[in-house]
């Protein structure tokens, strides 16, 4: 019988060293006694060294975010992508067959640990290689399916997130009805803008942290936020910026993307909405997290009236500009309009991440 969802989180939440290394056990190895917490907030991640020498990852998937069946489509692609020898980091079997366990019903897998770095920036070279990978990843992608992810559209993305927001009465008297505004304009702008965009099982949270770079060459990490989206969320999301020189490297991406696959330019239309929905996602993110300890650690300005109105100037800002069609505009039209109005750049013009 499972446990009920409180206990869930209590035994999530409470995981220890101790747990960690006797769950490594069971699946047949042998750790050293080295147990070290990686840097992640939406999971456990633990490197845990072997007797051997070998170090092993054991990811504890928080209860209640994503189903059994959820999580093995994330499985069932990577192996699918290994099979045809695309650099991705694959869970471990476990001695049953399976690459999906629990403990105390807090489901956990298995990776090697793999050596490297995450890129500082990307060379053109470098985005040519990658831009090939991930078109053969969504190839792959798209021929197995994923039929248990979620779809990135505005229903499971910035309005699930406002309505979180809204129930949990986090917006401020001072924001809400702008920051409500805000996202209905956003919400029917992508929803005009991706009328008949082919979707596909896709990364999802395809940033250059995801990546590493060692001596077997480029690795991408972490499907764990696997949703069936457009293609173009994995393109902007390796390459965020806004500037002249980041189109110019999407464009390099794309070029060798479609040496395996064809890719529609003119999804590039779909970027700044895409960039708002991440925005809104993250604020409700950290809301729905708010109990957990290490999201108060975390953000500590969360929920302030200072935070608020900063996201609500940077979203509302946002969508003006996606509204007047800055972000169709060539990268030479869109300096030359900032410059002329005196745009100051904001937090809502970098990408960040957690």
């Amino acid at each position: 019988m499972s446990q009920p969802v409180s206990d869930l989180h209590a035994s999530f939440v409470g995981l220890d060293p101790a747990r960690v290394l006797a769950a490594v056990e069971a699946a047949g190895h042998v750790p050293s006694g080295h147990c070290f917490a990686l840097n992640a907030l939406e999971n456990r991640v633990y490197d845990v060294r072997l007797e051997d020498g070998r170090h092993v990852v054991a990811k504890f998937y928080r209860p209640g975010r994503w189903t059994r069946d959820t999580i093995l489509d994330e499985h069932r692609l990577l192996a699918a992508l290994v099979e045809a020898e695309i650099p991705v980091c694959a869970p471990l079997a476990f001695p049953d067959g399976d690459t999906l366990w629990t403990d105390e019903d807090v489901h956990y897998a298995l990776w090697l640990r793999t050596g490297g770095r995450s890129p500082d920036e990307l060379r053109d070279d470098q985005l040519a290689v990658l831009g090939r990978l991930m078109a053969r990843i969504h190839a792959v992608a798209a021929d197995l399916g994923a039929p248990h992810r979620r779809p990135l559209d505005p229903e499971h993305g910035p309005l699930e997130a406002l309505a979180l927001l809204e129930e949990g009465d986090w917006l401020p008297p001072s924001c809400r009805d702008r920051y409500v505004a805000a996202v209905e304009r956003l919400v029917a702008i992508y929803r005009e803008r991706s009328c008949g965009v082919a979707v596909q099982p896709i990364h999802g949270d395809c940033h250059a942290g995801n990546l590493l770079n060692g001596p077997a060459g480029w690795f991408f990490l972490d499907f764990d936020d696997m949703v069936i989206g457009p293609a173009v969320q994995d393109v902007w999301m390796l390459v965020p910026g806004r500037d002249a020189e980041a189109d110019r490297q999407r464009r390099v991406l794309v070029e060798a993307y479609r040496t395996f696959r064809d890719f529609d330019e003119g999804t590039f239309s779909l970027i700044e909405p895409l960039r708002g929905f991440r925005f809104v996602f993250y604020a409700g993110w950290i809301a729905k997290r708010w109990k957990d300890p290490a999201f108060p650690d975390a953000f500590p300005h969360f929920g302030t009236d200072a935070y608020w109105e900063d996201e609500t100037r940077d979203l509302d800002e946002l969508v003006g500009r996606i509204e007047r069609g800055d972000d169709l505009l060539a990268p030479e039209e869109r300096a030359e309009r900032a410059n002329t109005e005196g745009e100051e750049l904001s937090n809502a013009d970098f990408f960040w991440d957690m």
